[in-house]
């Protein structure tokens, strides 16, 4: 990777420096995935099946349903080593743990005499969980999504992956729950979220990752007026950032590297240190353990596109860290948590040695959905509260009227707000009867 020195760098310069991908937003993409997602609104089971030949190569015309059946299911779970299987049931394990201990604790206070504000949780009825399917089917993806969607209490929770679905994704998505299992990917299996059709429910809200289609197919959806649907979070190629020092393992920080490089060839990896020869260190790993990746065609044009940047201290580093706002973060110092204290912009983060972002990638507990593109800087990562919405309730008596009505109206008489104003005072002139 080429390695730039941040000071010697002008403003446009570092700008330039953290630049994402240019496969992201170009304006032939929308134009494409509208037509698609016009088409599954318009024409419903029709046009999946269409797109699932035209992009899949899949000829759903002889299936009997979309949706996989039981027998289907049980088929395809047969089929998943016993090894497999007991990775899933640890990282669900986990998973569980740390979403469990999410759950929502209500407020209910009286923020004066007579005066009753309540925050409360409900969760959302019906979610939608799309799986990216690929050269990489995401299994771990399942288990982000429907575990979460499951302990939050969604009542109806769809799952749609690009056909044929991976056995070990069938197997994940039974294992937590998820029934309702969907033989559609890309942006047209959004748009079936969205809109429902003959087979697919419309959902309230669409949750995963994707690649750029898909991404694309959500900004669209949750824009689109014929449909009331939200989505998780904007989205774009996978990326990390690494903080390193003089003590950093050179090999690890490369494996890293490589370890979100291979996930396409518009992802994005920086490393950031304060020692050049770590960072020749890092280059020469990378070049050695780029040899023997069965993706490494991928991983190398995604390193095409990424850097090194050298700062003078750990603190400009943080920086550095935060104007990019990565996805993952992995923090491979000395006194990690020294760092940690300056980061402010981060999807997700890792800290020492031997934590790789492999570990949240799949079973540690954390969520793997994450928001990219900088967006850290103003997003959260997937939680169990994005499976829910809060709605606040108030409750005034008449005394707790009395006591805050003539702010009320003051404050409403000041906006020219005469009907705010006039449906406090009436009530207070009926206390007076």
């Amino acid at each position: 990777m080429d390695i730039l020195t941040w000071a010697a760098l002008s403003v446009d310069e570092q700008k330039a420096a953290l630049q994402r991908s240019p496969l992201i937003g170009d304006s032939g993409l929308e134009q494409s995935v509208r037509a698609i997602v016009d088409a599954v609104a318009s024409r419903g089971d029709a046009a999946l099946k269409e797109f699932n030949q035209k992009f899949d190569g899949f000829n759903s015309a002889n299936i009997d349903s979309l949706r996989l059946s039981e027998s289907e299911i049980s088929a395809a779970s047969a089929r998943v080593s016993a090894e497999l299987k007991a990775a899933i049931a640890q990282a669900m394990a986990n998973i569980d743990v740390f979403h469990s201990a999410q759950q929502f604790r209500p407020i209910d206070i009286e923020t004066q005499t007579g005066v009753r504000c309540e925050l409360r949780s409900e969760p959302i009825e019906k979610v939608g969980l799309y799986i990216p399917g690929g050269s990489a089917p995401l299994i771990s993806t399942v288990m982000m999504l429907a575990l979460p969607a499951k302990i939050a209490g969604c009542e109806k929770r769809v799952l749609v992956s690009p056909p044929p679905i991976n056995d070990a994704i069938v197997y994940a998505a039974n294992a937590c729950g998820i029934t309702e299992i969907y033989q559609v990917g890309g942006a047209q299996a959004i748009a079936a979220l969205a809109f429902g059709t003959e087979s697919i429910p419309s959902v309230d809200k669409i949750f995963g990752p994707g690649n750029r289609y898909v991404t694309e197919a959500k900004r669209l959806v949750s824009q689109d007026s014929r449909c009331t649907v939200s989505i998780d979070m904007p989205a774009g190629p996978s990326e990390v950032l690494v903080i390193a020092d003089s003590d950093a393992n050179a090999q690890f920080i490369a494996a890293d590297l490589l370890s979100q490089a291979e996930h396409g060839p518009d992802s994005q990896v920086i490393l950031v240190t304060d020692s050049e020869p770590l960072a020749q260190a890092v280059n020469q790993a990378l070049e050695s353990q780029l040899a023997a990746l069965p993706r490494q065609e991928i991983a190398a044009t995604a390193l095409k596109g990424s850097r090194t940047i050298l700062v003078k201290d750990m603190q400009e580093a943080a920086l550095v860290s935060n104007r990019y706002g990565p996805e993952h973060l992995i923090i491979q110092t000395r006194f990690p948590r020294d760092v940690l204290k300056h980061i402010r912009a981060a999807g997700s983060v890792f800290l020492g040695a031997y934590t790789p972002e492999s570990v949240g990638d799949y079973a540690s507990g954390t969520n793997h959905v994450l928001p990219t593109y900088g967006y850290s800087r103003a997003v959260s990562s997937l939680s169990l509260a994005d499976f829910s919405r809060r709605f606040t309730v108030q409750e005034s008596s008449a005394k707790g009227l009395l006591g805050l009505g003539q702010a009320v109206m003051t404050l409403a008489s000041n906006e020219l707000l005469d009907a705010h104003k006039n449906a406090v005072a009436i009530r207070l002139a009926s206390l007076k009867d």
